[in-house]
């Protein structure tokens, strides 16, 4: 059985593989009839214990282009707001006859659980699991990058095959909470590129220091000196802050002074520099007005790229299996 869990567990052929994949479903969607063949007859099932609204339309609109049958289930006003375990939850979805399940969960570990408990036969794509991983925001940010900038800086060159060697990209933000930076510190250096964590100190991971990055404290300086090809911001979670975001920085003003990407920021990248967010933004404070609708912004494409990339893995989990090795896709 082949899961999609965590990008740590890619090799630098099956992330390329998947781009690649990713491409050819992106080009089908250009057509007047969108839809595939290709997963007649199997189940998808979107399995989501945490509120989300881009990622699951995403799963669910790749699942259906490839003709799969969906079906959606919210842990609020099912039997799991009544106790029921996630052991339970996995078993009548085994019943059911699903062929993948598609899991955001709020515990770290989760879906790799419902992979590897033998509870469920059927591969497991993680959408999203506490603060530990969030494999397909990781590649459609990769692909989304690839597509503007693959080549810039002397890599594998523009289409099938290409990595992201010799790119640098920035991510700014709060990466303490955020399952999509270490989702993508993981890809972007399996595929060559190199990357800067760039926050404030009481919003880095104890343990950073292993991850394959460097580490800044200072977002001017980084601009500056790294010229990062492409600038990833990344949201406040501060639902995720116990107590509220006091504890990590002193004011949203204060944030936004030294860690927001602004119209001033935004005119000190270099000319072909692109900017990404994962959403959803809060305007006005990781990211100003003028720097998320600028011409820079790919925002709204890495959306759009999320369907090609979902399509791309459910693909390769479900009808794909000669295309990829290991027990992990």
């Amino acid at each position: 059985m082949k899961h999609l869990l965590s990008t740590a567990d890619l090799s630098k052929d099956e992330a390329v593989l998947l781009l690649d994949t990713a491409a050819q479903m992106a080009a089908t969607q250009s057509r007047e009839i969108k839809k595939l063949p290709t997963l007649r007859g199997r189940t998808v099932v979107n399995l989501f214990f945490e509120d989300s609204t881009r990622t699951r339309i995403s799963f669910e609109t790749a699942a259906k282009r490839l003709s799969a049958d969906v079906i959606n289930f919210s842990a609020k006003g099912s039997s799991v707001s009544k106790g029921e375990s996630l052991k339970d939850t996995a078993l009548t979805l085994h019943a059911m006859g699903a062929d993948a399940v598609v899991v955001r969960h709020w515990a770290s570990g989760a879906p790799y659980q419902l992979a590897h408990a033998g509870w469920l036969d059927a591969g497991v794509l993680n959408a999203g699991d506490g603060t530990h991983q969030h494999p397909t925001q990781a590649l459609l940010d990769a692909y989304t990058i690839r597509r503007h900038l693959v080549g810039l800086r002397g890599g594998a060159g523009e289409g099938v095959g290409a990595d992201l060697a010799g790119l640098k990209v920035a991510i700014v933000g709060d990466v303490l909470h955020s399952r999509v930076a270490r989702a993508n510190v993981a890809l972007l250096h399996t595929l060559g590129a190199e990357v800067t964590l760039v926050a404030p100190p009481t919003l880095v991971p104890v343990g950073v220091e292993t991850w394959p990055c460097a580490v800044s404290y200072h977002l001017d300086q980084t601009l500056a000196e790294f010229q990062p090809d492409a600038v990833m911001m990344l949201r406040v979670q501060r639902e995720r802050m116990s107590g509220g975001a006091g504890g990590f920085f002193p004011s949203p003003l204060e944030y936004t002074r030294y860690y927001g990407l602004d119209a001033r920021r935004l005119a000190r990248l270099a000319d072909h520099a692109i900017v990404l967010h994962p959403g959803p933004m809060n305007r006005g404070l990781e990211i100003s007005a003028e720097a998320a609708d600028s011409d820079r912004a790919v925002i709204v494409e890495q959306v759009a790229n999320g369907v090609a990339v979902r399509m791309a893995a459910l693909y390769l989990l479900m009808a794909g299996e000669d295309s990829a090795e290991g027990n992990d896709l």
